[in-house]
């Protein structure tokens, strides 16, 4: 469990001495391994669910489009949240769990790269854009489904070092 925040005062780094919004410079940091994890999930009607696994949705196979939105949103990152650095990605994976009891379909988005500041947006982006596709791609079937629990899981690198969420169970 990650204390540092218990133990000290965060400093918010993306405003300047007169409270102005700015980029935050992190040309004098380290260049180290960074990893982020972050994980959410949709709930669909069995109807949707089935249509689904069994590759029935009219607009085509939904996880194999949605992991691919999940990789571009993951690499557009930067163009989306305003004080987020462009980074060189050098991996991006998303994965699916089916939860067929509770219907729900969980997404994983892994990012990595090695730089100077974290990947936890563009793994957050990733997933919520890979389950925004699942929705776009299945709204015609039922407009019912819920997309949520969206969470940085674990990171790794950078002056911080580990970090896996103290409240969730983080997947291997």
């Amino acid at each position: 469990m990650n204390t540092d925040f218990e133990k000290k005062e965060k400093v918010l780094t993306h405003f300047d001495e007169n409270g102005n919004a700015r980029m935050v410079d992190v040309s004098e940091k380290d260049i180290t391994m960074r990893q982020a994890i972050a994980r959410g999930k949709i709930r669909v009607s069995e109807v949707v669910y089935r249509a689904i696994e069994e590759g029935r949705v009219a607009k085509g196979d939904v996880l194999t489009v949605a992991t691919t939105a999940g990789v571009m949103g993951a690499k557009k990152t930067w163009e989306l949240i305003p004080m987020c650095h462009i980074l060189q990605l050098t991996g991006c994976s998303i994965q699916w769990e089916m939860n067929p009891e509770q219907l729900e379909i969980h997404c994983i988005c892994t990012v990595r790269c090695q730089g100077k500041t974290g990947v936890e947006m563009e793994a957050l982006t990733g997933v919520s854009t890979a389950l925004l596709t699942v929705y776009d791609m299945c709204k015609a079937l039922d407009k019912n489904m819920e997309i949520g629990q969206i969470y940085l899981a674990e990171k790794e690198g950078g002056k911080s070092g580990h970090f896996a969420n103290p409240s969730r169970e983080v997947e291997p």
